[in-house]
């Protein structure tokens, strides 16, 4: 099967390519004028087959980085940055990432500071870093106060996601980027949704034509959603703009910095996006059928839907700290109904305590 190309909108405007054995087409993402490249990667993978792709044209930097969460530190930026500089990169040279999410932020951070940006094509490896990271240009590191708190926008080259490198991504980190995906069928594409619920999850595999199909129509979602906001600064007659890609991820990144990243993020996502549907229920914005219908669909594929990890008030303190919030006042994205998102403001406590409370949380 030939590569998908997903063109993504905007004031630099950039190809996303989806198919199987595709990394040939690096160095054309990558454009003219580029002398060094800097690969960044997860320490724990072999960049070999990156780095040879490139060999042949360009003076190569390999620049591994701790593995997963752990590699989004200022320190490891500041090493990355003193790599650079020693290398004698310029602004005509560039970065490519290589691993999962968290080595995407990280990498993408370095391109987005270094002598205020340098060109960054992402390669990721694993299935949340192509539906999620990798498109949009949100780059970032944690700070003790919370996850990605610190970073900024610098939209990459090109996006280059090769299937095949999905074939050797462990099982639960899989279904755990399959968090995001469903996330898309409910905030824009409920089809997404049709499809999960009509495929054995033992069928959504690297090779699967389901699983190709539910990556390109995610990395469809996130590049609509980006193209016509890129800043967050909201979208048009009331939809909440790129903090629709936000969807459950309030109590996400709570359970996250709660549980100091031991809780893969797919995972939490699922059950944030499960709180946060239990929350428009009982506000009555969401119909029940669509609330069951998010257990029912992020259960199906294997990812929890219940959490009861930490008591509501130490939740609701980091989640205080959530990027969406203004000043004191908590912000969620909701639902009304399939892909009619939009922003409650200041919900009331009872109902964020009885909503943790239906999907197993105490007080």
């Amino acid at each position: 099967m030939s590569a998908t190309v997903i063109p993504v909108a905007g004031p630099e405007p950039y190809d996303v390519v989806v198919g199987h054995g595709v990394l040939d087409r690096l160095p054309g993402l990558l454009g003219a004028g580029v002398t060094r490249v800097a690969v960044v990667h997860s320490e724990r993978l072999d960049a070999s087959e990156v780095a040879g792709s490139l060999a042949a044209t360009y003076d190569v930097l390999d620049l591994p980085v701790p593995d997963g969460e752990a590699a989004k530190t200022a320190a490891t930026a500041a090493a990355c940055w003193e790599a650079l500089g020693a290398a004698g990169f310029t602004r005509s040279d560039a970065v490519v990432t290589y691993g999962g999410g968290a080595t995407t932020d990280l990498g993408g951070f370095v391109a987005a500071t270094w002598l205020r940006g340098v060109r960054v094509v992402h390669v990721p490896t694993s299935l949340l870093g192509m539906v999620d990271a990798a498109v949009g240009g949100k780059t970032g590191i944690d700070t003790g106060a919370g996850k990605n708190l610190v970073g900024s926008f610098h939209e990459p080259a090109g996006v280059l996601c090769d299937l095949a490198t999905l074939a050797s991504l462990p099982r639960e980190e899989l279904v755990a980027g399959l968090g995001e995906v469903v996330k898309c069928g409910f905030i824009a594409d409920p089809v997404i949704l049709d499809v999960v619920e009509s495929t054995d999850p033992a069928d959504l595999a690297a090779r699967s034509t389901q699983l190709r199909e539910l990556v390109e129509r995610a990395i469809r979602v996130k590049a609509e959603v980006v193209a016509a906001d890129l800043r967050e600064t909201g979208g048009a007659h009331g939809h909440p703009g790129r903090e629709v890609l936000n969807y459950g991820h309030t109590l996400a990144h709570a359970i996250e910095r709660t549980e100091d990243y031991r809780v893969r993020h797919g995972e939490a996502v699922a059950i944030g996006c499960v709180f946060v549907a239990e929350v428009a229920g009982r506000a009555g914005l969401l119909a029940p059928d669509v609330v069951a219908r998010h257990r029912a669909a992020f259960g199906r594929v294997g990812l929890p839907t219940t959490y009861d990890g930490a008591p509501f008030e130490t939740l609701l303190a980091a989640m205080k700290v959530d990027k969406k919030a203004r000043g004191t006042l908590l912000r969620l994205v909701v639902l009304h109904d399939l892909a009619r998102p939009a922003v409650l403001a200041g919900p009331d406590e009872d109902l964020l305590r009885a909503a943790y409370a239906a999907i197993g949380g105490s007080s």
